[in-house]
């Protein structure tokens, strides 16, 4: 099916000679004036593009525009103009023209543009509906569970998306600090605006302070050419800063003074640079303890707290196991095309008394090993991690283990004969990376 335009022009040549120019491509409607043009858009909804001269009788070119954009049509305009109207011709893009064409029209030109016109239609719309998939995924997956923790988070969350205030979230690894934090994002007054995230711990202080605020030109060797930081590129929408308690001193400062007056300036720079951002940070440490070892700012703890949650540890809301355990197996069935439909009673009761120190992550590692390994339909003690069932097999056999060490061991040692050898397919069944199983083989001396 043709994309679908209109030419509006008081002159019937002009109209129809570009009508019969652009039919090849397009079903091309024509409008004598505005007022016949806002006429045809309302019996015809399918039109994409109203090419439009700007002076004519009665409703002009600019008052259309301003027709259209009050009756919210999403249709895009294209304003065809003499030399002696240009300025209002751009004056008329900064109110929501697409662009604008002089006379005598340039045919080519006028089919690139009405091309990239329908082509930058179709991407705003798709970006559109990109951002909805994504706040729906994130209302869906965000903070599953019944327990009290979690209503109170939820709680917090609701408060404190529609403001601007700084966010402090604390929480064991793998708890879902992240997942708070996007979920305040995508609910927020600025959930249109960029997501930006940096992790504080994986970067030195000195990339990580270009990471950041960015670097001029020959601000340090190898800077051949300007960037922006996260910070400019959060302008508008939200800057996550995860692992903010290993932020090295130095950026602290440059931290408290963007908290208290949104403004830096680049590595290198002289010139101030001020954004509207907000401040969403995360760590796995004790802040406060950190303030009395003279390791952070206590300054700058506060002006990152002004609002603060908790996220508890996945072994204090074990009744959000159940909960957990279903909405991931349904994601990894589908993801790796597999018909698991449940997991067995057995195999339920020890991933409930299982601790988690690795919390959900952890656990949303072992769900996908189970499903990665299950043969039947339904996940049971034999489809779990080694290091999960290591321990039952030995109490169930009257066998003590020596330690941790020796059990943690023993799971990996099985897990690598049983996929022959193969690390890539062993990782993934113990739920681990590739890098931390050559690790913990190198620990136990075991020639990889």
């Amino acid at each position: 099916m043709k994309p679908s335009i209109m030419i509006v022009d008081d002159e019937k040549s002009i109209r129809d000679n570009l009508a019969k120019y652009l039919s090849a491509e397009y079903t091309a409607y024509t409008a004598a004036n505005g007022n016949d043009a806002v006429k045809t858009l309302s019996e015809n909804s399918d039109i994409e593009v109203v090419l439009s001269d700007m002076k004519m009788p009665g409703m002009d070119g600019l008052e259309l525009l301003e027709k259209l954009r009050e009756d919210n049509k999403e249709v895009i305009v294209i304003l065809i103009t003499g030399f002696s109207t240009i300025e209002s011709a751009v004056d008329a893009m900064r109110r929501g023209a697409y662009d604008y064409l002089t006379k005598p029209i340039d045919l080519n030109k006028l089919e690139i543009t009405i091309k990239n016109a329908i082509e930058n239609k179709k991407l705003r719309s798709e970006n559109i509906l990109l951002r909805q998939r994504i706040r729906e995924r994130i209302d869906a997956t965000s903070l599953v569970g019944k327990s009290q923790g979690i209503k109170d988070i939820i709680s917090l969350v609701d408060r404190v998306s529609s403001t601007k205030a700084t966010v402090l979230i604390q929480g064991e690894s793998g708890t879902g600090k992240e997942l708070v934090a996007n979920v305040i994002h995508y609910n927020s007054l600025v959930a249109h605006g960029p997501f930006i995230k940096v992790n504080c711990s994986a970067l030195a202080e000195g990339v990580l302070e270009s990471e950041l605020f960015g670097h001029e030109k020959g601000a340090f060797t190898g800077a051949m050419f300007m960037k922006k930081g996260r910070f400019e590129l959060a302008d508008g929408g939200t800057l996550f800063l995860d692992e903010i308690g290993d932020l090295p001193a130095s950026i602290q400062i440059k931290l408290l003074r963007f908290l208290q007056e949104s403004e830096f300036e680049r590595v290198g720079g002289t010139r101030t640079i001020k954004v509207d951002v907000r401040i969403i940070s995360a760590t796995n440490k004790n802040l406060e303890q950190l303030v009395k070892e003279g390791k952070f700012r206590d300054d700058l703890f506060y002006r990152l707290k002004v609002v603060t949650i908790e996220v508890p540890p996945l072994r204090e809301r074990r009744e959000d196991i159940p909960l957990l355990i279903d909405f991931h197996l349904k994601r990894f069935t589908e993801i790796h095309n597999k018909q698991v439909s449940g997991i067995s009673r057995e195999a339920m009761k020890l991933i409930r008394t299982y601790d988690w120190h690795g919390n959900i992550r952890e656990l949303m590692n072992c769900i996908e090993s189970a499903v990665v390994m299950s043969i039947g339909d339904v996940i049971d003690v034999d489809s779990l991690p080694p290091f999960m069932t290591i321990g039952q097999k030995n109490q169930a056999t009257g066998i003590a283990s020596r330690n941790l060490f020796d059990i943690e061991k023993k799971a990996i040692l099985e897990a690598l004969e049983k996929h022959r050898g193969n690390k890539a397919e062993t990782a993934r069944s113990l739920g681990i990376g590739l890098r931390t199983l050559y690790r913990k083989l190198h620990q136990y001396g075991v020639e990889t």
